[in-house]
């Protein structure tokens, strides 16, 4: 069966980084704020927000934040540093989240995990929530818009925390697959430690995007573009020779976690509601 669909995860990277750039300045102005603001994980999804906001605004106009938690890997706080070094930012702050999240989980109040994994995942989100609560302080100090770090394979999936790291004012990469992300970083010229390294958020020791996915993104992303670019039924991506138990949950995630895609909903009450019959141009106002 033909495999055609793999070169549509191959990107014209020069023209990529020229309308993602163009989309950030655009979106801007559009706004009228002048400087932007992102955290920096350590990890390449980051990192590449990082490139291109500096690149489309200057590196004066970027504002760095790394968050590490007293569990975070020195790898990764290692790798922030170098990310915002290498673009040589005005302003990059490094601010330790592991007081506020240990005293919220040492509360007496605060109800006991029931597992392990209950336990890790809590605490994933509050140190996702946490770390966003801090980004959008220091926008509201600095006048910056939040830029958002999430690639399109995340977001299909629902690997991410609502609120949390998946909050954002725009996002420049909500449309790349994390292979389209290697892709670009490496163009842009995003240090080699961080485009080699295995993605993981970071989150408890030991922890693996893919690990917890199942299969690599690149096996994943195959089946999406199938499924989503190419609007294939199950069936045919199955024919395609991926496994059904794969291809199951990469269905299922997007059914499931299509709320966190989505604004809240508002149950309709009167003639205009919002989201549903108040309804302006996205920029209307502005």
């Amino acid at each position: 069966m033909t495999t055609d669909f793999l070169s549509q995860l191959n990107i014209k990277t020069e023209l990529t980084r020229d309308l993602l750039t163009t989309f950030i300045r655009g979106e801007m102005d559009r706004i009228g704020i002048k400087k932007a603001i992102l955290g920096l994980s350590g990890g390449l999804d980051s990192a590449l927000c990082a490139y291109l906001a500096a690149e489309a605004l200057g590196k004066e106009n970027v504002i760095l934040v790394s968050m590490p938690y007293r569990m975070s890997s020195k790898e990764s706080v290692e790798h922030a540093r170098l990310a915002a070094t290498s673009l040589d930012v005005t302003t990059y702050y490094e601010i330790d989240i592991s007081q506020q999240v240990d005293a919220y989980f040492a509360s007496e109040t605060t109800p006991e995990p029931s597992s392990e994994s209950q336990r890790q995942n809590r605490q994933g989100n509050k140190m996702a929530r946490e770390r966003m609560s801090i980004l959008y302080d220091l926008s509201y100090h600095h006048n910056a818009l939040v830029l958002g770090t999430s690639n399109k394979s995340e977001l299909l999936l629902g690997y991410g925390t609502i609120f949390g790291d998946l909050a954002s004012a725009i996002n420049p990469l909500g449309d790349l697959y994390k292979t389209q992300v290697f892709q670009l970083s490496e163009f842009m010229g995003v240090p080699e430690p961080i485009c080699t390294k295995p993605p993981s958020a970071d989150l408890w020791e030991g922890q693996s995007d893919e690990h917890e996915l199942g299969a690599s993104y690149a096996m994943l992303d195959q089946i999406l573009i199938l499924l989503v670019d190419m609007r294939c039924t199950r069936g045919e991506v199955i024919g395609y020779g991926f496994e059904e138990s794969l291809v199951d949950m990469c269905l299922n995630r997007m059914r499931t976690n299509q709320f966190k895609r989505l604004p809240p909903v508002i149950a309709k009450l009167s003639q205009r509601t919002i989201g549903k019959d108040f309804r302006y141009s996205r920029d209307w106002g502005t």
